[in-house]
């Protein structure tokens, strides 16, 4: 029996959670061809000070080389967020016949928030978009992210500022 939407995302989350190891945003990737995962990928960006190393693209690379092709027409990829304009782009070029996306991003979504690259007919391929699996997990694992960074800051400022009333005195 094949694995549903929701499992393939779970691997996806899985990724994430690697990517939430190395202090890398949890955005994790996977594309599976026939059932079968060929590719896995979890954001990179600080790891390897790249821009272009999201998860997306990442397992992008993977798949086209483990195919031996840039065409993953018979490819879907699962990601814990609506892939970018950057990452919607890649999609497209590779042929991806169907996106499967956790939570929905407001500052850069492209898959159907901000607008829907994926879909657009202008260009000569569209990909199937199937927004929102599991999409509270996806969500809870970037906000949860987001505020530990936001108390680590705030907890260095106030030792800084307790360090300088320290020297003042």
């Amino acid at each position: 029996m094949q694995p549903t939407e929701i499992e393939w995302m779970k691997m996806a989350i899985a990724e994430a959670k690697k990517a939430k190891m190395y202090n890398e945003v949890p955005i994790g990737a996977i594309i599976v061809q026939n059932g079968v995962v060929i590719a896995t990928a979890y954001n990179l960006r600080e790891t390897n000070q790249n821009a272009v190393a999201h998860a997306e693209l990442l397992a992008i690379k993977q798949a086209c080389e483990k195919l031996g092709t840039w065409r993953l027409e018979d490819c879907e990829l699962y990601v814990t967020l609506e892939p970018c304009p950057m990452c919607s782009g890649a999609i497209l070029l590779s042929r991806i016949k169907k996106v499967v996306y956790g939570a929905a991003d407001p500052k850069a979504g492209c898959a159907g928030t901000l607008m829907n690259l994926l879909t657009d007919d202008r260009f000569n391929h569209q990909s199937e978009v199937v927004p929102g699996v599991l999409k509270e997990e996806c969500g809870a694992l970037l906000s949860n992210f987001f505020k530990q960074i936001r108390e680590k800051n705030k907890m260095k400022k106030l030792l800084q500022k307790m360090g300088n009333e320290q020297n003042d005195g």
